[in-house]
């Protein structure tokens, strides 16, 4: 049997069927029905059912979602895209394909593709990290997605930023309700206002990013900010996971200077005599999400 990997996104939802091999051999995406919850289930069974259509086959499914699913309730939370909270879109998604779905958030789906077979393949722990919009990241541990008993796991980016510098307190207030988090520095929003605060230009991490390579000073020093920053929260999580491998996603993580500075500095904050923990670029990169939800089902299980 094929799997299925859906990935619900707030602008668009993608669909794939994945072999027992790994390849893709078939895909669609469609429009989010924004702010329509019915609208989301249904769009996603109507996705389901035009993969199977066109393979001649019926898969299980896996679905990667904002937000986590509620250990307490059974819905939704924590999403950006806010239609989908409080809702139980697991129970719905079962009821509406007839079969039993797997829900992981889109993280930790990313983080398991790239541990199953992409950049991390072969590695006991894997450390996937978003840098984006937001800061998000997902742990998996032999393969296996670990959420916790607060499904929270990984959710480095609400965590202060450690071993501040006074210019860097309080931080930032974050959408979360605190200050100083680490997704208010490492996010492309708070890259870019970093840059904005110490230059008064208002810059978007992309244009931030080409004005350094071209030799801009201002941008140069945004950027080695950032890369401190970054090695900082990430020491933070190799001192309490200790993974094998790191694969930063998202728009940030094609910064390819991140994977040769990022390691240069963290060992000042790693608990060890070395590092041997090892950052790397994403090989399924935008791709990994809904990968990793049809991965939510290993092949041995997709019979």
């Amino acid at each position: 049997m094929d799997r299925i990997g859906i990935d619900l996104g707030g602008t668009k939802i993608e669909g794939i069927v994945l072999s027992a091999a790994g390849l893709v051999v078939a895909g669609r995406r469609i429009a989010t029905p924004r702010e329509d919850y019915d609208g989301t289930v249904r769009a996603i069974a109507g996705l389901v059912s035009a993969l199977e259509a066109e393979t001649g086959t019926r898969g299980t499914v896996g679905v990667g979602t904002p937000g986590a699913i509620s250990r307490a309730t059974g819905a939704v939370k924590n999403a950006n895209s806010t239609w989908l909270n409080f809702r139980p879109l697991h129970r719905d998604l079962e009821r509406a394909l007839g079969r039993p779905v797997r829900l992981a958030n889109d993280a930790n789906c990313f983080a398991l593709s790239e541990a199953c077979d992409g950049a991390a393949a072969g590695a006991d722990v894997v450390f996937g990290v978003i840098v984006g919009t937001g800061t998000g990241g997902g742990v998996v541990v032999r393969q296996q997605v670990l959420t916790g008993p607060n499904a929270v796991a990984g959710e480095w980016g609400h965590n202060p930023l450690p071993w501040p510098s006074a210019e860097e307190l309080p931080g930032d207030p974050c959408y979360c309700g605190l200050r100083g988090c680490i997704e208010t520095f490492l996010s492309g929003p708070g890259l870019a206002a970093d840059h904005a605060r110490m230059t008064g230009a208002g810059r978007s991490s992309a244009e931030i990013a080409a004005l350094a390579a071209a030799g801009d000073a201002a941008a140069e020093a945004t950027l080695q900010r950032y890369e401190g920053r970054m090695a900082r929260a990430l020491a933070s999580v190799i001192n309490v996971l200790d993974p094998d491998v790191i694969v930063l996603g998202g728009g940030l993580s094609k910064l390819d200077r991140l994977y040769a500075n990022v390691p240069a500095q963290w060992a000042r904050w790693v608990f060890s005599d070395r590092v041997d923990t090892r950052l790397v670029a994403p090989r399924h990169g935008d791709a990994s999400g809904v990968r990793g939800a049809a991965w939510l089902w290993p092949p041995q299980e997709a019979i």
